[in-house]
C-alpha cells in the first residue's frame, strides 16, 4: 500500500489536469515568508506531515492570515505540533466546501462521491453516489441529489456556484478510475467552488 498525502496527491493530482489551488511548500519561516510574498495575503497555513492525516484534528490549519505578523504567529503554533514536517502556504478562497473522490468497491470496483464537504461531512452525511465510469448525464444528477444543492444555487442574494467546474472535476475522476485501478482511495476534502471556479484545497491518494 502507497499512501499520497496532500503535497504528493496534489502535485499527482495538478499533473492530470485537476485544478490545484495556488501553495507552495515551506520547511522553515524564512522559506515561508518567501512563499506568502509569492502568493500574496490573506493566506492559509497548514502543517505538512506524512504521519497527520487530519490536520484540523490537531489545530492543524489556519486561515485568513492577512499580514506578515499573522504569519510568524501562525506558523510558531504550528511548529510546535507533533510530527511537523513543515507548512504547505496556500492561497485564501472563498467559495462552498465540496467533497467527492473515489473509493474501490469490492464488488462494484471504483465509486464516485459528491456532497457538502469540510468539517461536516461526516455528521451530515449528505453525500450522492455513483459507480463510475460516470457520464456526464449522471455526474449532473448527483451535484442536484444533494440536499446543499439549494445552497450551491445561491440563496438570500448569493451567486450560483459554477457548475462547470465542478462537472470537470467529476468527469476528470472518472476518467482517472479507468487509467489508475490500483487507487483505493481518493478523497478530495475540500473542493472550494465559488462563481469564478473550483479548485481543490486538500487531497489525500491511497494506492493498492
Amino acid at each position: 500500500m502507497k499512501i499520497f498525502a496532500e503535497r504528493e496527491a496534489e502535485e499527482f493530482l495538478e499533473k492530470k489536469g485537476f485544478p490545484i489551488a495556488k501553495r507552495i511548500f515551506a520547511k522553515n519561516f524564512n522559506e515561508c515568508e518567501k512563499a506568502a510574498k509569492k502568493i500574496g495575503f490573506p493566506l492559509v497555513l497548514k502543517i505538512a506531515s506524512k504521519k497527520i492525516i487530519h490536520k484540523s484534528d490537531v489545530n492543524g490549519v489556519k486561515v485568513g492570515i492577512k499580514d506578515e505578523k499573522e504569519l510568524e504567529k501562525a506558523f510558531n503554533e504550528l511548529k510546535k505540533i507533533k510530527y511537523f514536517e513543515g507548512v504547505m502556504v496556500q492561497e485564501y478562497l472563498d467559495g462552498k466546501f465540496i467533497i467527492t473522490g473515489l473509493k474501490k468497491d469490492p464488488t462494484f470496483g471504483h465509486v464516485i462521491a459528491f456532497g457538502l464537504g469540510g468539517i461536516f461531512t461526516e455528521i451530515i452525511k449528505d453525500v450522492a453516489f455513483r459507480v463510475c465510469p460516470i457520464t456526464k448525464k449522471e455526474a449532473i444528477e448527483m451535484i442536484k441529489e444533494i440536499k446543499a444543492y439549494k445552497i450551491l444555487e445561491g440563496t438570500r442574494g448569493e451567486k450560483p456556484v459554477n457548475f462547470y467546474s465542478i462537472l470537470r472535476v467529476l468527469l476528470a475522476l472518472s476518467e482517472l478510475s479507468k487509467k489508475y485501478k490500483d487507487i483505493q482511495e481518493l478523497d478530495i476534502n475540500p473542493l472550494i467552488v465559488n462563481e469564478k471556479n473550483a479548485k481543490i484545497v486538500d487531497a489525500r491518494i491511497v494506492f493498492n
